[in-house]
């Protein structure tokens, strides 16, 4: 069963991501992540460390805080 909080993170992480004009295999290789990772966070499958927020926020240029904005909007 999917967490609806780690659903709501990958669905605004996918937002940022397509804004920036980047697929899941850019982000990857920016964010130092394998490409299936990204996916798997992006369909709220994964549980991301802290770590790779920070990797994934420093890839695609915004403070990490952001990444979690989604239900701020």
């Amino acid at each position: 069963m999917i967490n609806p909080q780690l659903q709501e993170f990958g669905l605004h992480l996918k937002k940022l991501r397509l804004e920036r004009g980047l697929s899941q295999e850019q982000l990857g290789l920016i964010a130092e992540l394998d490409r299936t990772y990204i996916s798997g966070i992006e369909r709220g499958v994964r549980n991301v460390s802290l770590t790779n927020i920070l990797r994934i926020a420093q890839a695609l240029g915004v403070p990490p805080a952001e990444l979690f904005t989604a239900g701020d909007q």
